[in-house]
């Protein structure tokens, strides 16, 4: 795992500031993908703090694709996630993961890495409800939707701690 490592930290080169990893949707042929999943468009109101973005995203729809290329400040890591080893190398060379309910988050939570998680109004049961932390992997903080539904509001609370990590350097 060490040599796999490096090379991704090589490709990021100079950690000079907080590396925050992405996942916004899953399997869209999952049961409740319309409302685990976001678009970039969402996500994109992070983009303009001060942190290395890195998409974790395998598989963007479409016009995912399209907004991410147009993100200079996000990395596409898509065409070297080969396999959940090189995600998990990947990982464990970020700061943070901020995703939604998918293989990134329970990969990012088994390994220890420090994951927000964007949660739909009614999650899978194995978040079960009422708290913000999870009993499975300790290093993982739960952002829930409200009964509005609306991940816009998640993410202006991801957005303001975020904005709090970034001026105490709380994450590293």
């Amino acid at each position: 795992m060490e040599a796999r490592q490096q090379v991704w930290e090589d490709r990021l080169g100079s950690h000079d500031k907080l590396r925050v990893g992405l996942a916004w949707s899953g399997n869209p042929n999952h049961a409740n993908d319309r409302n685990r999943s976001l678009r970039l468009e969402t996500l994109s109101r992070i983009f303009d703090l001060d942190a290395q973005f890195v998409s974790l995203q395998k598989d963007a729809k479409a016009e995912d694709k399209a907004l991410l290329c147009e993100c200079a400040n996000v990395i596409d890591a898509s065409e070297h996630l080969t396999d959940f080893a090189e995600t998990a190398a990947l990982v464990s060379c970020l700061d943070l993961v901020i995703t939604v309910d998918t293989s990134v988050a329970h990969l990012a939570g088994a390994i220890g890495a420090r994951t927000w998680l964007l949660l739909p109004y009614t999650p899978d049961y194995r978040w079960l409800l009422d708290r913000d932390d999870s009993p499975w992997y300790p290093t993982m903080r739960l952002f829930r939707q409200s009964d509005t539904r609306d991940y816009g509001a998640v993410l202006d609370r991801v957005r303001k701690e975020l904005q709090i990590a970034l001026s105490n350097h709380a994450i590293r």
